[in-house]
């Protein structure tokens, strides 16, 4: 009787990410003597089952042919969707493991991510920092990624990560040999901050400024309407200039978000500038919001602790505008399928910009003769729903600019000035925030019983308020936004009481629930 032959299994962790979910996933290898197969089991996708030929023509370079075996790699948890090339690494340690090539305990506790090529090298992946994040939780006590995601692996505390370039020095370090951590490889590269200009450069507009200081001092949404050249473009995208830096927590929200969607350069960390996103109207409802086979974040949330500019907002199709519902009130969108659901944030800081009509100039004086007849401005206007229109803060018109403005007319603060009254806002509500225990970030999040207790109301604003709830037909979604505003411009004033002239400006604000046919274009 022939002797039993040795079991030749072995296992290796990795991570399988759904959004910015991350699970932990047991490669689990067996290698049999019998009619030369690879089969992969548990729900991959067609990526991770084309692994068997990365991995076979990688393991050739450790003169490691696997015709004479069955391989069989199953990855549990079974019922769980696997995709993309980041498991490549670790089917390949799991599979010398099995054979013996490697100590099979040298892989326990040890989560590996990265793609292999023909040639042994292993290659960059997506989703690194949220993997990484993820496996820490899950109290892994080291990871091994490709040394092309050493940057933003460096970013992981109580995570050892070690970093390699091909599949030699994999095999090597678990043989005994270091490879080196993420930590001690130096940044090659860094990123220029973008050009965004400066709120000097922008003529007129007082009443657009004042709105997107208020915006970003609260976290308040905006809409600009006005003919076009009136500076509504210039004026968004210079809103990123007044906006405090980024929270250590929230750069790494915001370079997790941009790992998953493979935007981060080669040997570029943590993301450091607030991201500023400004899709063309004809993008997708996909493209906005996300999804696809493999799921991925869209505009909305590759935006987050951001501005997302939807400029020429109703020109984008109905049904991609109706569904920012959900992610401007909630802050995050979830993108359901068949096979799968995942959840985004969205905590971005909407500014939209509009012309009031198709032709771009009706309810404007001295400029051209609008051509559109009202039928044609109240359809175009439709578009913006009421449902859309109660979720935006700030309603802003913008007349054009004058001669004598633009030809050295006076000139408006710098965005470093607006910038520290934004920075002292946002102080004060942090502040506040910790004394009554209110787990929101920014008074634009604020609860109707939150606003009770930081925002309370004297007589005679809530007089103004009643008032203004009546003639103008505000819903009780509008009368908490304004009461928002109204502690935003509390803030900005350095004073912990709303008083009635706040209320005034914050109904003042709301000039398209007054009348949006003819709203007035400030200059």
């Amino acid at each position: 009787m022939s002797d039993t032959p040795p079991i030749r299994q072995a296992t290796a962790l990795t991570v399988a990410l759904n959004g910015l979910d991350a699970s932990l996933v047991r490669v689990e290898v067996d290698c049999a003597r019998g009619l030369p197969c690879f089969n992969i089991v548990g729900l991959p996708e067609a990526c991770v089952r084309e692994s068997r030929t990365r991995v076979r023509a990688a393991l050739r370079h450790l003169d490691i042919e696997l015709n004479e075996h069955a391989v069989t790699v199953n990855l549990a948890p079974a019922d769980l969707k696997k995709s993309g090339s980041a498991f490549d690494v670790a089917i390949a340690c799991a599979v010398l493991g099995a054979l013996g090539v490697i100590p099979k305990d040298s892989l326990d506790g040890i989560v590996m991510l990265g793609e292999l090529s023909i040639s042994g090298e292993v290659r960059r992946v997506r989703g690194v920092l949220p993997a990484l994040i993820g496996a820490g939780m899950q109290t892994c006590k080291s990871a091994l990624v490709p040394h092309a995601n050493a940057a933003e692996a460096r970013s992981i505390g109580g995570l050892r990560v070690h970093v390699a370039n091909h599949i030699l020095e994999v095999a090597a370090h678990f043989r005994g040999q270091t490879l080196p951590e993420a930590k001690d490889v130096p940044q090659t590269t860094s990123i220029a901050p973008a050009d965004i200009g400066d709120f000097s450069e922008v003529r007129g507009q007082f009443a657009a400024r004042r709105a997107l200081e208020i915006a970003a001092a609260g976290h308040h949404n905006v809409l600009m309407m006005g003919p076009p050249g009136t500076g509504k473009t210039m004026l968004a995208r210079r809103l990123p200039s007044i906006l405090p830096p980024m929270t250590e927590a929230e750069a790494l929200e915001v370079t997790s978000i941009h790992s998953l969607a493979g935007l981060l350069p080669v040997s570029h960390g943590l993301v450091e500038q607030r991201p500023f996103r400004a899709p063309h109207h004809t993008a997708s409802a996909a493209a906005l919001f996300g999804g696809g086979s493999t799921v991925r974040p869209g505009e909305i949330t590759l935006a987050h602790n951001g501005c997302l500019f939807l400029d020429e907002l109703l020109e984008f199709q109905r049904h991609v505008i109706d569904g920012m519902r959900q992610p401007l009130e909630e802050g995050s969108v979830t993108i359901s399928r068949a096979r799968y659901s995942a959840t985004f944030p969205s905590r971005s800081l909407l500014v939209a910009a509009v012309n009031p009509c198709p032709c771009g100039y009706h309810g404007t004086k001295g400029v051209r003769a609008c051509r559109c007849s009202p039928e044609k401005v109240s359809r175009y206007r439709s578009r913006l729903s009421g449902p859309i229109l109660d979720r935006i803060d700030l309603h802003v018109g913008l007349a054009p600019v004058s001669m004598e403005d633009l030809s050295g007319g006076t000139v408006g603060e710098s965005s470093s000035a607006i910038r520290q009254r934004v920075v002292a806002a946002r102080a004060r509500q942090r502040e506040r925030f910790s004394e009554n225990r209110t787990s929101k970030a920014y008074n634009g999040e604020l609860s109707g019983t939150d606003l009770e207790r930081t925002a309370p109301l004297c007589a005679a604003s809530k007089r103004l308020i009643e008032r203004a709830m009546s003639t103008m037909g505000l819903s009780a979604r509008a009368y908490v936004r304004l009461r928002r505003v109204s502690r935003t411009l509390a803030d900005l004033r350095g004073d912990e009481h709303v008083s009635i002239d706040d209320v005034a400006e914050a109904i003042a604000g709301r000039a398209l629930d007054r009348d949006s046919d003819t709203l007035r274009l400030a200059s």
